[in-house]
């Protein structure tokens, strides 16, 4: 019975740890004006860029977590349209297929030369991985606007790539993972670009 135990909870802890799969660093690049007093306060809305289709599912799944990050920041989310602050939500999400480093076939040719005479070695491998893994892409780009003077207060971008089987190219957890890294020690340093871990 103790082995079944064990066996049961080992299945469950490799079970969970599949769940939270590594991902990749975000690189994340913020840009802000010199006063910086207006950003983290008052009301705010979430608005797509244009060409954005703000209805679509995964969109509002990104604006759901952009509006998280801004009300832990210390803004009040407000009807979109009513809010002295807008934030502009940009997001574009890419799948594509790596290129092979090298070719699957490998030929390799040795010589040696001693006391007993010389020789010469051809040896040929055969690379049997498969193709790269497909991966995907995502990146999201946020605007905090002044909605009366349409001046840009702060400029967020992220960007980060992952295994198109990773749990984080889920579009929940993804959403999660990017805003975090976008908005972690908000409002940055102007023009410097950082990698979240």
């Amino acid at each position: 019975m103790q082995y079944k135990t064990l066996f049961a909870l080992t299945l469950g802890i490799a079970a969970l740890s599949g769940c939270v799969a590594p991902v990749g660093p975000v690189e994340v690049t913020r840009f802000h004006a010199p006063d910086i007093a207006a950003l983290g306060h008052g009301a705010i809305a979430i608005e797509p860029a244009p060409g954005m289709d703000g209805q679509s599912l995964e969109f509002r799944s990104y604006a759901a977590a952009v509006m998280r990050q801004l009300t832990l920041l210390g803004y009040s989310e407000q009807v979109a349209g009513t809010s002295p602050h807008i934030a502009v939500v940009r997001l574009e999400r890419d799948t594509y297929q790596p290129q092979r480093a090298r070719g699957p076939v490998s030929v390799g040719v040795g010589g040696s030369t001693g006391s007993y005479g010389s020789g010469i070695g051809v040896g040929v491998g055969f690379d049997l991985s498969g193709p790269p893994p497909e991966q995907v892409e995502t990146r999201l780009s946020v605007t905090i606007r002044h909605r009366a003077s349409g001046q840009a207060l702060w400029e967020g971008r992220a960007a980060y790539t992952v295994n198109a089987k990773s749990p984080m190219a889920n579009t929940q957890l993804g959403a999660a993972k990017i805003t975090e890294a976008l908005f972690k020690g908000f409002p940055g340093v102007s023009g410097e670009t950082i990698e979240v871990k």
